[in-house]
């Protein structure tokens, strides 16, 4: 039987030691502020702003949202990026994803100042992270590293897979597993043979966003898996990649969904807020 990794506890963890944080920063006059912007009225997104509106609130970092119509231009969009990189009263700077598919969301955030930029997509943070300096890391990634860290699993020498290529999740993670000394491989939509490349991994991370995608007969015994997806079934049920029930009974260590990663983002966000305030 797995060790379940829990990430809603961890995530409750360094949520209790920012708070810590930030009112030692209140006390020298740094108030820490997150500033999100959302375009349009997808239902999803919304979810996601209200969690982190609420963890700002509890942990004591100023939050200020910024909702434009879905018909938005580009350089109004551009123009208020440049604005809020011009406030000195703000540390970071978040733009909701998706947005309309007539802006172009690469152009945003490049255009969000990399010292703001606590999403950390901007070209100088992913650049940063691939040459092993420091930045602003995704906050996904960062999250599964804290868990790996947290509960003591060694990755150097290990041979990490990763399922999923994605500027968010696959890649940045895959590069903080290299730095970390991992023997990387990412699988993707044109992997060849992917069973037989899942099956020699001692750490597996499902990242593509399809249900139970990982079955029982991808996985080494003994692997560390971590679930990234969030999906929902026909039923409503939210599940992840993995086929949770049956790979468990196989894995030494597993993520569950909800309730695994989910959490750790949000977590990982409010540090990054933190961590802006005190560069600055």
């Amino acid at each position: 039987m797995s060790v379940l990794i829990n990430g809603k506890e961890l995530a409750q963890k360094i949520r209790l030691g920012l708070k810590e944080e930030v009112e030692v920063l209140t006390k020298q006059g740094i108030n820490p502020k997150l500033a999100v912007i959302m375009v349009g009225s997808d239902k999803a997104s919304e979810v996601y702003v209200r969690n982190k509106s609420k963890a700002c609130n509890e942990i004591g970092i100023a939050f200020e949202e910024f909702l434009l119509d879905e018909n938005i231009k580009m350089e109004d969009l551009l123009s208020l990026i440049k604005g809020l990189n011009a406030r000195d009263d703000i540390n970071g700077i978040l733009l909701q994803s998706p947005i309309p598919k007539h802006l172009d969301i690469r152009q945003a955030f490049n255009a969000i100042d990399y010292k703001k930029d606590v999403d950390g997509f901007h070209p100088v943070n992913v650049g940063k992270l691939a040459i092993g300096e420091e930045g602003f890391v995704s906050c996904t990634p960062a999250g599964v590293m804290k868990m790996l860290e947290e509960y003591n699993i060694n990755v150097e020498g290990k041979r990490a897979v990763v399922i999923g290529r994605s500027n968010i999740v696959g890649k940045p993670l895959s590069q903080l597993l290299l730095n970390a000394n991992a023997t990387v491989t990412i699988c993707h939509s044109r992997t060849q043979n992917i069973k037989e490349i899942t099956k020699q991994a001692d750490i597996l991370v499902a990242a593509l966003g399809k249900p139970k995608f990982v079955t029982a007969d991808m996985v080494k015994e003994g692997a560390v898996v971590i679930d990234v997806g969030i999906n929902r079934n026909e039923e409503g049920k939210l599940v992840g990649d993995v086929d949770f029930e049956n790979v468990e009974k196989l894995a030494s260590y597993i993520t569950p969904v909800p309730g695994g990663v989910g959490p750790m983002t949000v977590a990982m966000l409010m540090a990054n807020v933190v961590k802006s305030a005190k560069l600055k």
